[in-house]
C-alpha cells in the first residue's frame, strides 16, 4: 500500500524540492456536439426543413440541394434560372440568419461593456445589499467577495459572480457566526460583513518597477517534460501577477481597468482592497472536508478561523483519511516527476524536475504533511480551485496557501473529513 501511494502521488524531495504525483488536476469540459449546438440557434422552421431533405443539420448547401429536388419532382427539368433563383433565396435566408447571430454578439458585447463601465470605484464601494438573482458580473457579489476575503472566508477567484464558490464562502461565514447557514446572501449577512470591514472595497494601486519588469515567463507548456527545460515558471505578464496579488480574475481586472495595459510604472489601477491582517493567532487544527472540498482553520475551541475552497483528491485517487500532521513549510518550491508516476502524456521514462515560481505545478508554496508523498499547495490555474477534483492532494489558489502556511507550523493537525463527491474523469464535479 505504502508503495501505491509513493507510486501514484510522489515523494516529497529536500527543503524546496517536492515531488506530487497526486497534483496534477485534472479539469475535463463537457463536449457539446457542434452539430445539434448550431441546430439550435437556427428558426424551426429551417432546422426542420433541412432535416427532412437530408438527414443532416443545416446549411446553405443542404436547403439548395432540397429545393432543386423537390423542384424536379415536381415539375420535371426546370430551367437553369429557377434553380440558380432557389439557390440564391436559400442563400439569402443563409446570410439573414448569419446577420442576426452577428447582431446578437454584438448586442451581448453592448451590455457587457455597459456592465463594465459601470464598475467604477463609487458603484462598488457604495454597493448595497440586493437579493435579485445577480447576472454576470454584479456589484453587490463583488463588494461581498472581497469582504469575504478580508474576513478570511475565501470565495477562490474574486470574479463578481454568483457561482458556487461565493455560496460555500457565504454558508461558512453564515455558520461561524451563528446565522442561518443556507449559502444565499442575506440582509443579516451583509450588515454583519459590512460592520466587520467597513473601510472601500476597491482601492487604487500604483504599478512598480518590479510590477511591469518581471522577470515574466512568457510561453509556459502544456507538456510537464518540456516545463522542466524553463529556467523558472514565472507569471506570463504583469496583468497575471497583479490579479494573483489582488486575488481577482484576470478579466475582471481588466473590466476594472479598460484600457490599461500593466505595462508601465506608475500608472495607477483599480484593485480589490484584500489585506487581511495578521495571522489568528491560536491554531490547532485544519479540517479538510473532502465532500465540501472546503478547507477550515480551528482554535482549541472548534471555532472556525479561516476557510479555504480546495481541489481535494477524487473517488478514483482519493485524499487521505484519519489524520496527519504539518512537518514542514516550503515556499517557491520545485516539481520533481518520477516516472513511476506513469502520468498520461507524460512519455519520458527519465526523472526530470521543473523549476520554481507561481505557474509551477504546485504553486508558490507547499506545505508538507506526515503522510508519506501528501501535501497541500497552491495553483498555476486559480480559476479551476473547488471546481475540479485532483489526484490525493490539497490544493488550493497560491494567496490562500500561503495565507494557511502562515497560519500553521510544525505540529499542527490536519484532520480529513468526508468523501470526494465526484471523479477526475467527470466533465461537471
Amino acid at each position: 500500500m505504502r508503495d501505491m501511494a509513493r507510486r501514484e502521488r510522489g515523494v516529497a524531495g529536500t527543503a524546496g524540492k517536492v515531488g506530487q504525483g497526486g497534483c496534477a488536476d485534472q479539469f475535463i469540459m463537457p463536449v457539446q456536439d457542434e452539430r445539434a449546438a448550431g441546430a439550435e440557434l437556427l428558426p424551426l422552421s429551417l432546422s426542420s426543413h433541412a432535416s427532412a431533405a437530408t438527414g443532416r443539420s443545416w446549411s446553405g448547401f443542404s436547403c439548395w440541394q432540397s429545393v432543386i429536388s423537390t423542384q424536379v419532382r415536381r415539375n420535371g427539368t426546370r430551367s437553369i434560372l429557377q434553380r440558380h433563383r432557389s439557390r440564391c433565396s436559400c442563400r439569402s435566408v443563409t446570410s439573414m440568419t448569419r446577420l442576426l447571430l452577428v447582431a446578437a454578439v454584438v448586442l451581448a458585447m453592448a451590455c457587457d461593456v455597459s456592465a463594465a463601465a459601470k464598475l467604477d470605484a463609487a458603484t462598488v464601494n457604495n454597493a448595497q445589499f440586493d437579493d435579485s438573482d445577480a447576472k454576470g458580473v454584479s456589484a453587490t457579489v463583488l463588494k461581498a467577495q472581497i469582504l469575504l476575503d478580508r474576513a478570511r472566508f475565501s470565495p477562490g477567484l474574486i470574479d463578481g459572480r454568483a457561482a458556487e464558490n461565493f455560496a460555500k464562502a457565504v454558508q461558512a461565514f453564515q455558520a461561524a457566526n451563528g446565522l442561518p447557514a443556507y449559502g444565499k446572501l442575506t440582509r443579516e449577512t451583509w450588515d454583519r460583513l459590512a460592520a466587520a470591514s467597513p473601510s472601500p472595497v476597491l482601492e487604487t494601486y500604483e504599478l512598480t518597477r518590479k510590477d511591469v519588469r518581471g522577470p515574466f515567463t512568457r510561453r509556459i507548456p502544456a507538456r510537464m517534460e518540456r516545463m522542466a527545460r524553463l529556467r523558472r515558471l514565472g507569471y506570463h505578464n504583469a496583468a497575471e501577477k497583479i490579479a494573483e496579488r489582488f486575488h481577482v480574475s484576470q478579466q475582471l481586472l481588466q473590466r476594472l481597468n479598460p484600457g490599461v495595459g500593466f505595462r508601465k510604472a506608475g500608472q495607477k489601477v483599480l484593485v480589490p482592497a484584500v489585506t487581511r491582517g495578521d495571522p489568528p493567532a491560536g491554531v490547532t487544527d485544519v479540517e479538510v472536508d473532502k465532500g465540501a472540498r472546503q478547507l477550515r482553520v480551528r482554535d482549541p475551541s472548534g471555532k472556525v478561523l479561516a476557510v479555504y475552497p480546495a481541489s481535494i483528491g477524487s473517488q478514483e485517487k482519493p485524499a487521505p483519511s484519519g489524520q496527519a500532521e504539518v512537518k514542514r513549510v516550503v515556499h517557491n518550491p520545485t516539481y520533481h516527476y518520477d516516472p513511476d508516476f506513469a502520468f498520461k502524456g507524460v512519455r519520458t521514462k527519465r526523472p526530470f524536475t521543473i523549476a520554481a515560481g507561481p505557474n509551477n505545478p504546485v504553486g508558490s508554496v507547499w506545505i508538507d504533511l506526515s503522510i508519506e508523498s501528501y501535501g497541500i499547495h497552491g495553483t498555476p490555474d486559480p480559476s479551476k480551485i473547488g471546481k475540479t477534483f485532483s489526484h490525493g492532494c490539497i490544493r488550493l489558489t497560491n494567496w490562500d496557501a500561503e495565507d494557511l502556511a502562515s497560519e500553521v507550523h510544525e505540529g499542527t493537525k490536519v484532520i480529513f473529513t468526508g468523501e470526494p463527491v465526484g471523479s477526475i474523469t467527470q466533465g461537471s464535479p
